[in-house]
């Protein structure tokens, strides 16, 4: 779950973006005095604020070093909804200078709706008056809490409140600024991407653009998704150590990596990917110092994960294994994606107790289809009609991973296909995908990630750029994603490593 975290956070843009002229006419009213604002179907019952001076975010899990932030005016509302006996904080970050006209909503991970600090600081850095919101939920991306226990805290995880947060931020950005701002953007990624989603769909005029990545369009499919490798080696009674499955994903790495025409240790294309893992069976490999062999059993359960459960994609080849089929070093149990767990615990079993490891395929298939049935029409984003997004003037963007080992890239691609016969017009006039060969969940991994994929977004609201590529980078080359179907094809002469070696093409 810590990486999770790290990647879903380490990779929020910077956004350091083209500031608008002139963005504020006059100075900004005064943070003590800000009133708190009219938010329809909730209730406001406080609102304080103050200024931050040499503000600095501390290392942690979502921050691999400290984040300095711009002065800044710090609003903590909180509001409630009548009946439903809730108190959701939003928090509204102004800078005190050097403010770009922007408001920014920025989104949360896992169980939890916003992640503060860790998306807030950076947007202060960009110029961004933002937001953030606990759904009144608290901000522990691993548990529920008492999400599973009370539906209007899930109503308002899955969607009011996003608008709620989305209402509030603009009018406190609007009071401090003495104006509003001239334009709105969302950005978020996995849980974030989903409210990304869901803003377009059911909130289509609360942002004009939407960075959404990685996102958890298909909750109520994927994350019960993410226990089948548990299961299958449960009732396999195999648990390969992480050492073996690593064999495994570097086996298939090798075989599948110049399928692209370039060698980089990246498949670029794991749907082509037709590695057999019972190629590596009587290998032998090192593992803490110690000789050990591949064996038939171990080829099967790989084989099971890669190949997924039939209803639902398999993890991709070339992702790692320890998000979702993590297993203890000496490989004698296993290590359960605490999202998928908890998810099937409290919201299907409901039982925070129960031992999932128990769990048969008889038993996951049907909490697989429990799962849809239940909350699927509440916080699946899988609506492809973004009609009213799309004649708002909206602009979307998503980039996926394409070695993401949590929310696999074919919710993604599946998803915008199906956006094209059901929003009328050329759907890449208003929303772009692009996929990372390489690149872990939220970034990370071997593959270039987008360097600053938001002010793509930002050039096509507001020029009218609509982004032919996306840039991006990773320790050792660069790289420009071509919007889906294309993919980046090698010219055959050119430095390998360099973006400029590459051009957009229907296939590698």
């Amino acid at each position: 779950m810590r990486r999770l975290i790290q990647l879903a956070t380490a990779l929020l843009p910077l956004a350091a973006l083209v500031v608008l002229a002139n963005p504020a006419s006059a100075a900004p009213t005064a943070c003590d005095s800000l009133t708190p604002p009219s938010v329809p179907g909730a209730r406001v019952v406080s609102l304080t604020a103050q200024e931050r001076h040499d503000y600095v975010i501390p290392p942690g899990p979502f921050n691999p070093a400290p984040i300095s932030v711009p002065p800044f005016c710090d609003v903590s509302l909180f509001l409630t909804h009548p009946g439903a006996n809730d108190n959701v904080r939003v928090a509204v970050w102004l800078p005190l200078t050097s403010w770009n006209g922007r408001f920014q909503g920025t989104g949360g991970g896992g169980f939890a709706a916003g992640l503060f600090d860790y998306g807030l600081g950076p947007a202060v850095q960009g110029g961004y008056a933002a937001a953030s919101t606990d759904a009144g939920a608290g901000s522990d991306p691993a548990t529920p809490g008492d999400l599973a226990t009370n539906p209007e805290l899930l109503k308002n995880f899955a969607s009011r409140s996003l608008h709620d947060m989305a209402v509030a931020g603009k009018a406190i950005t609007a009071e401090f600024y003495s104006h509003p701002a001239r334009y709105s953007y969302w950005n978020g990624c996995s849980t974030g991407g989903r409210q990304g989603l869901m803003s377009a769909q059911k909130y289509p005029t609360d942002y004009n653009g939407i960075l959404a990545a990685a996102p958890a369009i298909n909750w109520t499919k994927f994350i019960p998704a993410d226990q089948w490798p548990q299961v299958v080696m449960n009732e396999l009674d195999t648990h390969p150590s992480p050492c073996k499955m690593e064999a495994f994903r570097t086996a298939a790495i090798a075989a599948c990596d110049t399928l692209d025409k370039v060698q980089d240790d990246i498949i670029s294309d794991p749907a082509q990917c037709h590695y057999d893992a019972n190629r590596l069976v009587g290998t032998k490999v090192l593992c803490e110092g110690q000789e050990v062999t591949i064996t038939r059993a171990d080829a099967a359960v790989v084989s099971k994960i890669w190949a997924g459960p039939g209803v639902w994609s398999g993890l991709p080849k070339g992702a790692l294994f320890g998000g979702i089929a993590g297993t203890t070093p000496d490989g004698t149990a296993g290590l359960p994606f605490s999202i998928s767990d908890n998810w099937i615990k409290y919201f299907l079993l409901k039982d925070p107790n129960y031992d999932t490891s128990t769990l048969t395929y008889a038993d996951w298939y049907r909490v697989y289809a429990q799962s849809q049935k239940e909350y699927g029409q509440l916080i699946d984003t899988s609506n492809p009609n973004l009609t009213a997004f799309r004649k708002a003037g909206g602009k979307l963007v998503t980039w996926h991973g394409e070695a993401d080992q949590l929310i696999f890239p074919e919710g993604s691609t599946t998803y915008y296909n199906r956006v094209d016969p059901a929003t009328p017009g050329r759907t890449d006039d208003f929303y772009r995908l692009f996929l990372a060969p390489g690149v872990d969940h939220c970034g990370g991994g071997t593959g270039p990630a987008p360097t600053d994929p938001l002010a793509a977004v930002v050039a096509w609201v507001e020029q009218g750029k609509a982004p032919a590529v996306l840039p991006a980078a990773s320790q050792t080359a660069t790289r420009n994603l071509c919007p889906y179907p294309q993919v980046s094809h090698y010219n055959g002469t050119g430095d390998p490593d360099q973006a400029s070696s590459y051009r957009c093409a229907r296939s590698y």
